[in-house]
């Protein structure tokens, strides 16, 4: 539910109920942090100078949205960490389109940032927007067909 208090899980706009899921700052860059692979509490909580009372919070609505899961710890100590389910691998390219509409407008040219790359080319990912063909469409070229009322 929203900081709100106002939920949109019955909404019929799509971008409502995934943003009453996702849609505050710390979600995002928990979800960011761990598609880094940073899973463990204490280094999410460092890497986000977050109070431990929201971390475990916002950790806690993401494991019961099916977005992070707790696993084993890659260590093999008995600590868990957080990791992304399928669900939550699934939102790398609404993070890809924010990291790219970040780059484009928030930094200066010559303004130093950090790059999301391809593991095999090394070159950075672009996130393209196609059509049911694969043409490249824009915002220009799509509508939005609303839920007739009744």
């Amino acid at each position: 539910m929203s900081e709100r208090g106002v939920s949109h899980r019955r909404a019929e706009c799509p971008v409502a109920r995934t943003v009453d899921v996702i849609g505050d700052r710390w979600s995002l860059l928990i979800v960011r942090d761990v598609l880094d692979g940073i899973g463990r509490f204490s280094e999410l909580q460092r890497s986000l100078g977050l109070a431990k009372n929201i971390l475990a919070t916002r950790l806690r609505d993401l494991v019961a949205q099916d977005i992070l899961e707790l696993v084993p710890a890659a260590d093999g100590t008995a600590y868990q960490a957080y990791a992304l389910t399928r669900k939550g691998r699934d939102l790398f390219a609404v993070m890809v389109a924010l990291r790219q509409w970040g780059e484009t407008y928030l930094f200066d040219e010559d303004e130093p940032h950090s790059v999301l790359l391809d593991n095999a080319t090394q070159r950075p990912v672009k996130l393209h927007v196609t059509d049911a063909h694969d043409r490249p469409i824009t915002a220009d070229d799509a509508f939005v067909r609303k839920v007739p009322t009744s």
